[in-house]
């Protein structure tokens, strides 16, 4: 089998193309072949609609990018193979790497998946990642009322980190109540926007809209916080801080996962954070957060459908291999 990467080569756009591949002869790398591999609507949507503003193309390179914004880049971050060469041959490992059925990495950057961690399950490590930074960001506290505006992977992760705070209550507003049911699993109430929570705690904004922004500022009680977790590309989104957004004293703030949240800064790499994330896809209610698998070879065909607006909430899985 030929070692393969996805290209995004021009808006709308994408291509598998070849990639020459060797065993690493230093103790130091790693040769992976991949199991499984996960797709980042939010972000590759931009990317693949060519989207990312001028001002961010080195902040949004991944690590193992090639290539250079808009197009053609080599891209992904979430990547979950098998040690084939190298030290700790056959340990399973999470890798940021763009997608690419085998590839040579330092040892470092193979994260170790925990043994009770299958590996599809295991590609949600960068998104639980986020959610594990938005979470320390906004710090929601045990009984606290808390709403989440946007019921994607990002979004339904961090409901389910907060529904395990003793006597949360968690509520997701979404425009689809097809997502209801899989909400209730997750441990979290589910409103659509017309039956929005008022006076939380503490509002997550995930839904990378203008009306989810204004839902979430609604939600908000008096001296709230709102952790914005949308990136909007090269878009302009209005904010509506009129009305009682000064008069609640209410506190919007961004989170980002390119830095520890400052509440853990001091005390967390970053190696430290993703073995923690890994760590808590410990959680088979979590599968269901995953697409059907998607053969890597019909990826370039099928992407503008699986990153379309209005396709599947649920996470992009890709499939190497059966291995």
């Amino acid at each position: 089998m030929r070692d393969q990467a996805l290209w995004y080569v021009a808006p709308g756009q994408a291509e598998l193309r070849d990639e020459a591949i060797s065993a690493p002869e230093e103790d130091e790398l790693v040769c992976l072949s991949a199991l499984h591999g996960a797709i980042s609507r939010g972000t590759e949507r931009l990317i693949l609609a060519g989207r990312v503003p001028p001002d961010e193309f080195e902040r949004m390179r991944a690590p193992f990018m090639a290539g250079t914004f808009p197009f053609p880049v080599k891209y992904g971050y979430a990547t979950v193979g098998r040690i084939e060469h190298g030290p700790r041959k056959d340990e399973v490992a999470f890798v940021l790497h763009p997608h690419q059925s085998r590839f040579v990495v330092p040892a470092a950057a193979a994260h170790r998946v925990p043994p009770n961690v299958p590996p599809s399950r295991a590609v949600l490590a960068a998104n639980m990642e986020t959610a594990l930074n938005a979470v320390w960001d906004g710090a929601p506290a045990p009984a606290d009322r808390i709403a989440v505006v946007g019921g994607g992977i990002v979004g339904l992760l961090v409901a389910r980190l907060c529904a395990r705070l003793p006597g949360a209550e968690v509520i997701v507003v979404d425009v689809a109540s097809a997502r209801a049911s899989l909400v209730q699993r997750l441990g979290a109430l589910f409103a659509l926007p017309d039956a929005a929570p008022v006076d939380c705690d503490v509002v997550f904004h995930a839904s990378a809209s203008a009306a989810g922004l204004a839902t979430a500022l609604g939600c908000a009680g008096d001296e709230a916080t709102i952790v914005e977790l949308s990136w909007y590309g090269s878009g302009e989104v209005p904010v509506p801080l009129g009305g009682a957004f000064h008069s609640r004293r209410l506190r919007l703030i961004s989170s980002q996962v390119g830095k520890v949240a400052p509440s853990h800064r001091s005390r967390w790499s970053y190696g430290r954070r993703l073995a923690a994330a890994l760590a808590l896809l410990d959680d088979p209610v979590l599968d269901g957060l995953l697409a059907p698998a998607v053969p890597f070879g019909e990826l370039p065909a099928r992407l503008p459908t699986i990153l379309a607006a209005d396709g599947d909430a649920r996470c992009p899985l890709i499939r190497y291999s059966d291995g």
